[in-house]
């Protein structure tokens, strides 16, 4: 492909050449940008829907704040919601009843903003789903895999304190509760809630705190840490599934202009489409029905919002403990549900990685992505966290299952514990087992085909390279294995070559294509041989743009 395979269109050719006789970037611009390629599948739109819903926080946020009012002052209200005329409130919570009501556009502009926040971490959960099922923050892509478990863990604190700012009734019991789980941290815990309350609940300062964090600090890391994972994601290329054609060392899809460009621009004003449509028909967050906080006022069926939810079931599920230690009292009934949920799913997905390539041995890069049921342990670790996460979401609702469903609330919270010890362990055994059973349907498909009765004769591999494209870890020495002198391996020595043995024959789980047809797919049978790589089944089609690869030499 030459530097002359783009006609760009007259509109854009005068100011890239007044551009690019001051900074000479279009050649770089044509090469690296016009003709990047992007894989053409309908999973790798995740990841642009939390990028976009980003950029509507960013738009909405910036209209919101020049009308919201930081401030715990006290005022009478004379608004126009007249069902709360003469009610004294913060200032914080009368400038957004003005934003609902006085401010033209106001209600449609927060509403969004709020589905767009609701939007953003749905998506970047089901992103970071997709890449964990497929096996996409493999190496080299680890630290791109961190960045994102960052950016939504600063996604809950955006979410909380966000939410927190009006100063309602349900956002000052939210706020209550966070006190109480800082002060339940072990030593430091009073000095944090007391530096940022500035003294005691509530105190004067957090409204003021908490806007220049959710409106300054963790909106600028964010950007930060999304232009960084772009840019990485742009430099390392991107994963993508198996199929005809597909190696480690290209890309198949369509280049950036015009078709991804206009692609992503339509996907930008559909996802911008579909969270005002929302706002518009589906109110969300109506704060003029709480009314403003005050401590002595309680309400049933609350909860915050749903990516929260996890937090507010551990904390109603856990029971009343509490211990005395060196002359300090441990609330375990608020340390255990703050830290035990955040370690399982934050930690573990952290670690994950690398213990991945610590258990199989696999240092090399990976540019295609597994399919979930080839990579059986994998899969069954995610759904057990999905099913440990699910428990715990709907257990923040307890109250108002045990209202729908005319059963005791304690019932409920007893059948909760009991789920969240036993579910997760099923969920693993059950989902491994539906894995392979899917890869013994995918060997008799290659070996045998399907029974339709009718004689085609197809032109492309598509299907048979997608059923190829399983690798399987190598085989490492088993825990107490030793060689024909009745030496023990080095790796298989001691309690943690032990249990990398344990963890390698787990990895290596699958169900052997043999020639014969013969394999039980109980075991590491056939482990260690190499399967078929996908790049010999054909060819790449003939893209508008050129040949619709994109070379990555550098990897292997």
């Amino acid at each position: 492909m030459s530097d002359t395979d783009f006609d760009i269109p007259k509109a854009l050719s005068g100011t890239g050449g007044w551009l690019d006789d001051r900074f000479h970037g279009a050649r770089g611009f044509r090469i690296f940008l016009l003709r990047k390629v992007y894989p053409d599948h309908w999973s790798f739109l995740l990841g642009e829907i939390a990028l976009y819903s980003f950029v509507i926080l960013l738009l909405t946020g910036t209209f919101l704040s020049l009308f919201f009012v930081p401030s715990t002052t006290q005022v009478i209200y004379h608004g126009s919601y007249v069902k709360l005329s003469g009610i004294r409130m913060s200032e914080a919570y009368q400038s957004t009843l003005n934003i609902s009501f006085d401010v033209r556009g106001g209600l449609l502009i927060r509403q969004i903003h709020h589905w767009a926040a609701d939007l953003f971490m749905a998506s970047l959960t089901i992103h970071m789903l997709r890449v964990f099922f497929t096996g996409a923050y493999r190496k080299p892509r680890e630290v791109n895999w961190l960045i994102g478990i960052v950016l939504f863990s600063l996604g809950l604190i955006e979410g909380l304190f966000g939410y927190s700012l009006p100063d309602d009734q349900l956002s000052g019991a939210g706020l209550r509760i966070f006190e109480g789980v800082l002060q339940g941290i072990p030593i430091v815990g009073t000095y944090l809630a007391y530096f940022l309350f500035g003294g005691p609940f509530p105190g004067h300062d957090i409204v003021p705190r908490m806007y220049i964090i959710h409106v300054l600090l963790i909106p600028g890391i964010l950007l930060a840490l999304i232009t960084a994972h772009i840019f990485i994601m742009f430099h390392q290329k991107h994963t993508q599934m198996p199929g005809k054609g597909v190696t480690e060392r290209n890309v198949i899809g369509q280049p950036s202009y015009p078709y991804f460009a206009a692609k992503t621009g339509s996907w930008f004003f559909f996802i911008f489409a579909a969270t005002a449509l929302l706002s518009t028909f589906a109110t969300i967050n109506p704060i003029w029905l709480y009314g403003p906080y005050t401590p002595v006022a309680i309400s049933s069926a609350s909860q915050p919002d749903w990516y929260m939810g996890i937090l507010e079931g551990a904390l109603r599920m856990m029971p009343a403990w509490e211990i005395n230690f060196l002359g300090h009292t441990l609330s375990l009934s608020v340390l255990i549900p703050f830290a035990v949920p955040l370690t399982v799913i934050l930690g573990g997905a952290t670690f994950w990685p690398f213990f991945e390539q610590w258990a199989t041995g696999d240092k090399s890069y990976h540019h295609i992505n597994d399919r979930p049921r080839n990579a059986p342990v994998r899969t069954g670790v995610g759904i057990a966290t999905v099913v440990f996460y699910g428990i715990l979401w709907a257990e923040g609702a307890n109250d108002v299952i045990a209202d729908q469903l005319q059963i005791p609330l304690y019932t409920v919270t007893w059948i909760a514990r009991i789920a969240i010890i036993i579910a997760p362990p099923i969920a693993f055994f059950v989902t491994r087992r539906v894995c392979l059973g899917l890869q013994r349907k995918d060997r008799g498909e290659l070996l045998h085909g399907y029974e339709t009765g009718i004689i085609r004769q197809l032109p492309n591999g598509e299907r048979r390279a997608v059923l190829e494209a399983k690798k399987v870890p190598a085989m490492l020495p088993a825990p107490g294995s030793e060689d024909e002198n009745g030496v023990p391996a080095p790796a298989s020595r001691g309690a943690i070559g032990w249990s990398r043995g344990v963890a390698n024959r787990a990895f290596a789980e699958t169900v052997a294509v043999e020639a014969d047809g013969h394999g039980n797919g109980h075991g590491p049978e056939g482990a260690g041989e190499e399967h078929a790589a996908v790049g010999s089944a054909g060819a790449p089609a003939q893209l508008p743009s050129g040949d619709g690869t994109d070379e990555d030499p550098g990897s292997s």
